[in-house]
């Protein structure tokens, strides 16, 4: 009996260690992808919260792997090229992802606008392509790029089947203040995201930078909810005509990526 109980104990112990390892690997990548650049490793154990040994025994496993890669000059870490084939076979495998980024680059070069394909992920919205626009000041777009909600016309779309508890406990304080410093209040932008619903197009002018606005479609999955959207981002003194083709073009390009087209 208490050979039983001490194996269970093991177990039970081991078990929480692989599940320690585990969640220390998934905060030491989100930590990374919250950074955006490399980090020095020496940093990591604070960040993280973690033992010194701990960390850099998983950087040294996660680089072996190719899944991190760190600097001979300075020592600095940050994603390797496993994850980047990751997210290539990411993309190509995901039919969303692949069809609307073709629908992106198609629509960018008909119109010579901006344009990008954005999902939400956990409390902000996500870049995951881009096409550069033919302007000689072009408005440029970050694959990866992760923006407040609130910021765009997309996060309007994207939480508008979300109710008014589930989008507050979305949106922190910080996530209300513009570039500029402006404030949005929770209770207008949760207004915002009903009016959003069932609307082929939304548009926001000036939140991100005050020469610019998003135009941004809708684009309906399979549980009849938005799952991305495809957006222009065009200059904001662009002429009502130019504003309303590519208004009608944009609709068109999301109506064909959603399933119920």
């Amino acid at each position: 009996m208490n050979l039983n109980l001490d194996e269970t104990l093991d177990d039970q112990s081991e078990q929480r260690g692989r599940e320690r390892g585990i969640d220390r690997i998934l905060k030491l990548f989100a930590f990374l992808d919250a950074h955006g650049h490399p980090v020095r490793v020496a940093e990591l154990p604070k960040a993280l919260g973690a033992p010194r040994s701990t960390i850099y025994e998983l950087v040294r496993v996660l680089t072996e792997s190719g899944m991190l890669e760190v600097s001979g000059d300075d020592n600095k870490v940050f994603f390797g090229k496993l994850m980047y084939l990751y997210g290539i076979n990411y993309v190509r495998e995901n039919d969303l992802v692949r069809r609307g980024s073709l629908e992106v680059d198609r629509l960018s070069q008909e119109t010579g606008e901006t344009g990008e394909l954005c999902v939400l992920y956990r409390n902000r919205q996500a870049i995951v392509h881009t096409h550069a626009g033919a302007r000689p000041m072009g408005i440029s777009s970050e694959v990866g790029a992760q923006i407040p909600i609130p910021w765009t016309a997309s996060g309007r779309l994207l939480l508008a089947h979300l109710t008014d508890a589930e989008i507050r406990r979305l949106i922190t304080p910080e996530d209300l203040i513009l570039p500029d410093g402006r404030t949005v209040t929770v209770e207008d932008f949760i207004d915002d995201c009903r009016r959003a619903g069932g609307r082929k197009i939304v548009v926001t002018t000036g939140l991100i930078s005050s020469f610019s606005q998003c135009l941004a479609a809708p684009i309906v999955g399979v549980r009849g909810i938005v799952e991305a959207t495809i957006c222009l981002v065009i200059p904001i003194d662009i002429g009502a005509e130019r504003r309303a083709e590519l208004e009608a073009r944009l609709a068109k390009a999301g109506q064909r990526l959603s399933v119920n087209s």
